[in-house]
Parts: C-alpha cells; structure tokens; sequence
C-alpha cells in the first residue's frame, strides 16, 4: 500500500475528503506541491522511515503531488491543528468519538456488497475478499456518502470508501469501474462500482467494514447467506 495517506484507513472526522496538505476523512494525507516526505514527517510526528515502510515507498524521494500517503494516527492525533486549517474548515487532526445523535447502524441492518463466494476472512486480512466476473456489480453495503475515490494507494487499486454514521466507513478495492464521486449520498444496496481486479491477480471485491478507524470482522455486520 503506497501513499502516506491511510494513517488509520479511517479515522473519521468530518472533513472533506480530497483537501490537499491536510489528513483526510480516510486518514490519508494528500501531497501538495513543494512537500517533501522530511516535512510531511515533521509535520504529523512521524519518521521518514516510518512513512516509507508504512507506504511502501521505495524511498524518501519516492512521492508526487496529488499522492496519498498513509500516516500514523496515533502521532498525528497530538499535532494541534494550524490557524490555516481552522480557517479553512478543514477538523484538527485527532481521535474523535461518535455523537451521540449520530448513532452508528446495527449490526445485521447491512447487505453484502457483491455476489459471489467468499475466498478469504477477516483475520489474516482486514477485510473480506469476494470472488466474482469482471464488470459484476458492486452495491453499498449500507447508506452513507462517498469519502474517497482514487487509485493511487497500492494494493487496493481503484478504491471507493462510503462513510457512514457513528464513524463506521466501509472499503471497496479493486474495481474496475467507479460509478460514484466524493462527496455523493448513496443508498444501501444501490450500485457504486463494477468488480475488477486492479491491482490485483484475480477479478474480486476486497471489502473491510472500519470503525473509529480500526478494522473489524464484517461477520458481525453482514446478513447470513
């Protein structure tokens, strides 16, 4: 997984998702023109070795702009956020717990976000993985709205994650058609992309259900088949 951007794959805030310079919804941080992986390390408490094996970077020269780097929750959640981040509405960079009116969905009152067997469990991965045939529908696993679409994190390929409430995200990798943008409200059930296998050696949905940040097993989520 390469861009310093997932520090929790998410950690969710508020934020809008694609503010350049800043962590976003997701936990990622997008690289702005002039950053260098010295002061993106600086400025979020990590180490550049860090941010390179975090990354899979292959070496500390090894980003662009636009990309998105995975960065340490944990130490970014102590940096204060800077006058120019509050001015512009972009939330501090912290550990936020779920309000209290913003109740999170039960378990079960999800649906299986595609056809097909399931190859691998939670355990050894962090998520799920479905097989299924190129261009096979991809469907949101409960309402929410868009907090990130890209391909530039490797070993996802082209990634679609939904927010939901009670600061739950759902995770869909490896797509080969994205049908929804930042941003976008979507209902449970309702298709947001095409199964593919980027960056990946099979046709298949990845799918991990986050919450606060950390992965938890979609057993107990997911409807039984």
């Amino acid at each position: 997984m390469a861009l310093l951007a997932i520090a929790a794959l998410l950690n969710a805030c508020s934020t809008a998702p694609n503010v350049s310079g800043d962590v976003t919804t997701a936990g990622f941080y997008k690289v702005a023109q002039g950053d260098t992986l010295y002061g993106i390390a600086r400025k979020f408490r990590q180490t550049v070795p860090g941010l390179v094996r975090l990354n899979g970077l292959k070496d500390a020269d090894d980003i662009r702009v636009d990309q998105l780097l995975r960065i340490n929750s944990v130490r970014a959640a102590t940096r204060a956020p800077a006058p120019a981040a509050r001015a512009s509405g972009a939330a501090a960079v912290k550990e936020t717990e779920p309000d209290a009116a913003d109740s999170e969905p039960a378990p079960r009152d999800w649906a299986w976000p595609a056809d097909g067997a399931q190859t691998a469990g939670f355990g050894a991965k962090k998520g799920i993985e479905i097989a299924g045939k190129s261009g096979q529908e991809i469907r949101a696993a409960n309402a929410g709205s868009v907090s990130f679409v890209g391909g530039g994190i490797r070993g996802y390929g082209n990634l679609v994650i939904l927010k939901h409430s009670g600061n739950i995200l759902s995770v869909y990798a490896h797509n080969k058609t994205v049908l929804v943008k930042e941003g976008q409200a979507v209902a449970k059930g309702q298709k947001i992309a095409e199964m593919g296998d980027s960056d990946s050696d099979s046709v298949k949905l990845y799918f991990e259900i986050r919450r606060n940040g950390k992965p938890v097993d979609p057993a107990g989520y997911l409807p039984k088949r």
